[in-house]
């Protein structure tokens, strides 16, 4: 079982209201994550309840909770360090999480159709600050609903965006009231740049990931540069380690990863073939030679997947991915 599923069988033995009162703070990918698992989940074994409560009783016994709000806390000493107007500055950046903008959090909600027939109207700097304050992979769903023109335009201005100053988000959350009637004070702060640009191509279909680069290439050839090296790609992997690597095959299905390795340098290949026990590996190298031609749509689709959950084993904590000798990049 992987972790959605674990969590889904957790949620179901806590019943409606107590899973309800959990799964408020989650986030909305998480959320559709553990419910997809949850209607998948049609029959559960006994042993399969008892390993997932014991493995959160193991977890919960090395928390330890703290005996104040520590955001509370720390917004208290910087005010009283620093005063209202240089604390406010840097509560912006390292508690941005708590004072988010009510219009933003509502798209955050949305499908992909949905935000880019709402967003196709505003102006493509509107669309570039409210894309780089959604998840990355949403912001890409979006940007391939958006005309070719439009979204080359909103890629250049992401790219070539700065920290947003606290006035240009109240207006920008005037312009979310008018679209969906909520309302709220805002305060975070959120940087775009060559990087984000990165991050949201990596969700993105090759064609669109090449159409993007070569916009920005007749714009700057050093901005292309930048945003090409800052891109994580499937044959990225052979930089993690193998401890690392182990904990990422153990989360993908052998369905995805066999059509991913479709696509695999023979260099990648031996390096998962390594990391798997020696019955899984040779039944991956016969699954591979007895699945014969695959559609290049399908393999990239299958190593996006991946990429995808490598990136949030990675959010999480559970793995680090390093470039070479660089520090973490995802």
């Amino acid at each position: 079982m992987d972790g959605a599923q674990k969590s889904a069988i957790l949620m179901l033995m806590l019943g409606q209201e107590d899973a309800a009162k959990v799964i408020k703070f989650l986030s909305p990918k998480e959320v559709q994550r553990l419910g997809e698992a949850m209607a998948g989940l049609k029959s559960v074994l006994h042993e399969q309840m008892e390993s997932v409560v014991h493995e959160l009783h193991d977890q919960v016994q090395g928390l330890v909770t703290m005996p104040v709000d520590s955001d509370d806390f720390i917004r208290t000493v910087l005010t009283q360090a620093l005063g209202d107007d240089k604390a406010s500055s840097v509560l912006s950046r390292i508690l941005g999480r708590s004072n988010d903008i009510s219009g933003i959090e509502s798209l955050k909600w949305m499908d992909a159709v949905s935000v880019a027939e709402l967003a196709s109207q505003e102006h493509p700097q509107i669309i570039a600050t409210i894309l780089v304050h959604l998840e990355r992979s949403h912001a890409s769903e979006i940007l391939a609903h958006l005309s070719d023109r439009l979204r080359n335009d909103v890629i250049l201005r992401i790219a070539t965006l700065e920290s947003i100053q606290p006035v240009a988000l109240r207006e920008l959350n005037d312009v979310m009231t008018k679209l969906l009637t909520s309302g709220g004070g805002v305060s975070k702060s959120q940087k775009g740049g060559t990087k984000a640009v990165a991050e949201i191509l990596n969700f993105a279909p090759g064609e669109m990931e090449n159409s993007v680069i070569a916009h920005l290439k007749a714009f700057s050839e050093n901005m292309a540069q930048t945003v090409i090296d800052q891109m994580f790609v499937f044959e990225n992997l052979l930089n993690i380690d193998d401890r690392n690597l182990q904990t990422i095959i153990r989360e993908v299905s052998p369905e995805v990863l066999v059509v991913a390795m479709k696509g695999a340098t023979d260099e990648l290949r031996t390096k998962f073939f390594k990391n798997m026990s020696q019955r899984a590996a040779q039944g991956m190298r016969d699954d591979l030679e007895s699945l014969g031609p695959v559609r290049l749509a399908d393999v990239e689709e299958k190593q996006r997947e991946i990429l995808k959950l490598t990136r949030m084993l990675a959010d999480e904590g559970r793995i680090t991915i390093t470039r070479g000798a660089e520090e973490t990049y995802v």
